[in-house]
């Protein structure tokens, strides 16, 4: 195999080699290079060549469309196309990790991909085209990657010339194709969007769900601009901000009095929620540090933000809310589920002994079904859960659900042996306890087959009378 050393000499005369070619080719094997070696994702081989056809802060030239066998030929065997896939990719993990190393390779690579998805936007192609084509247009190739990923281009790296652009962009914003197309790549359900208002989502939306502080900055100075403007899914710009976790958006937007920081969207969710189920420890902090946040406030489905951190396992973001003597640790949602019932379904240990730590949490507190946190943790399987819950005098370990089974009946019925030890242990459990219809854990066992958990619960045969 060929060393790292010997690689990068070979990669290094190879580069020479596509310099070499001098004028538009060598200018095309670079740029083909940088498209690829920093796109963030894979890009079709159709989509490079659209890209390649843009004059950055011009125009798109849809006749000077390069060919993917004149991308190849400039190269120098550095580039191949994935036939399958059809995407264009470097010949080996190898290079990419040698470019990434010689970033003077290209400058401000992630500035000139801005530049160039930008221009592409505002190109007047794409601004003549309907927000709801079909099909798209085939001359279109790199209206996707551009809609999609200009805005993370523009944060890493943004030149004067790609806030320029960012901001010519939203000059003519309302109804644009490319908002569209941001939205269905979004972490948000689609069916809270109303695509046929996209012109309610603003060039201040975009700027600060991609996080662009600079292009935030200007757009609050606009005047007229509204703060609290929703969208089409009925965010405001700080819901977006604290949904992707952009701190220093979130904190520009904060410190503008007219703010509404409790400003709920569709969902009934609010920027704190949000926040928190994407565990954003840094916007939590800021959000909590404000007065007028209520960290209770739960979504339609009765979800509190708590509800959310212990469901996703973000023990940074429970530690900080429960530090909040205005939190309510025993709040539940629609089901009548509670953060620690929660916490025990998905098996997050830390999140239960978290909140069992809390004098004031009620751990028999069960949901519409009558499930306590210790019949659902028994039912998920999962023993370490099962042990921390048994490990408190205040858990009833016969709680039984709205049918009448135990957590020892659940136990049998799902043949988990060690949840039957643990919980015959406890004296206070009663192993011939009969549900709604009259079967008990032993009958449970023995329905679905279960021998081991069956030996557990079966009455010790009576001793044989010795003969003498």
């Amino acid at each position: 195999m060929t060393s790292g050393v010997g690689l990068g000499d070979a990669y290094g005369a190879t580069l020479d080699r596509i310099k070499g070619q001098g004028g538009e080719k060598a200018k095309l094997g670079m740029a083909v290079l940088m498209l690829i070696s920093h796109s963030e994702r894979p890009l079709k081989a159709n989509e490079l060549c659209h890209a390649l056809a843009v004059e950055i802060g011009s125009h798109l030239n849809s006749d000077n469309v390069p060919s993917i066998g004149t991308l190849l030929a400039c190269c120098q065997g550095l580039v191949t196309v994935d036939q399958e896939a059809s995407t264009a990719r470097l010949i080996h993990y190898t290079l990419q990790e040698y470019l990434r190393a010689h970033p003077e390779l290209f400058g401000r690579a992630h500035s000139a991909i801005a530049e160039t998805c930008l221009t592409y936007l505002n190109s007047h192609q794409v601004k003549a085209l309907s927000a709801n084509p079909s099909p798209y247009p085939q001359d279109t190739s790199f209206l996707e990657y551009s809609s999609q990923y200009w805005g993370v281009h523009a944060k890493r790296e943004l030149s004067d010339c790609a806030k320029s652009l960012a901001l010519n962009l939203f000059d003519d914003y309302s109804n644009h194709i490319s908002i569209k197309i941001l939205l269905r790549r979004q972490d948000l359900c689609l069916h809270m969007f109303n695509f046929d208002k996209i012109s309610l989502f603003s060039g201040l939306h975009c700027a600060s769900a991609f996080g662009i502080v600079e292009v935030v900055a200007s757009l609050l100075e606009v005047e007229g601009c509204d703060i609290n403007q929703i969208d089409c899914a009925g965010n405001t710009p700080l819901m977006w901000a604290a949904l992707n976790g952009h701190e220093e958006v979130v904190k520009i937007l904060l410190e503008r009095d007219s703010v509404d920081p409790n400003k709920p969207n569709k969902g009934g969710q609010r920027p704190l929620l949000c926040a928190v189920r994407k565990g954003h420890e840094g916007v939590v902090k800021m959000l909590l540090g404000r007065d007028d946040v209520d960290p209770n406030k739960p979504d339609i489905y009765g979800q509190a933000p708590l509800w959310y951190a212990a469901g996703k396992g973000h023990e940074g973001v429970m530690k900080m809310l429960l530090g909040r003597d205005d939190v309510d640790p025993n709040t539940s949602d629609m089901y009548g589920h509670t953060q620690l019932w929660w916490a025990a379904y998905y098996r997050h240990e830390e999140m239960v002994k978290i909140l069992l730590g809390r004098d004031d949490v009620d751990p028999n507190k069960p949901d519409m079904y009558g499930r306590a946190p210790l019949w659902c943790a028994v039912d998920s399987g999962y023993e370490e859960v099962v042990k921390i819950l048994l490990g408190r005098d205040d858990v009833d370990p016969n709680q039984s659900d709205n049918q009448g089974r135990s957590p020892l009946s659940c136990a049998a019925g799902n043949g988990h042996e060690g949840m039957v030890k643990m919980l015959l242990e406890r004296d206070d459990v009663n192993p011939d306890e009969q549900d709604l219809y009259g079967r008990t854990p032993l009958e449970w066992a023995a329905k679905r087959g279960h021998a081991g958990v069956v030996a557990l619960l079966q009455p010790p045969a009576p001793a044989t009378p010795s003969t003498t």
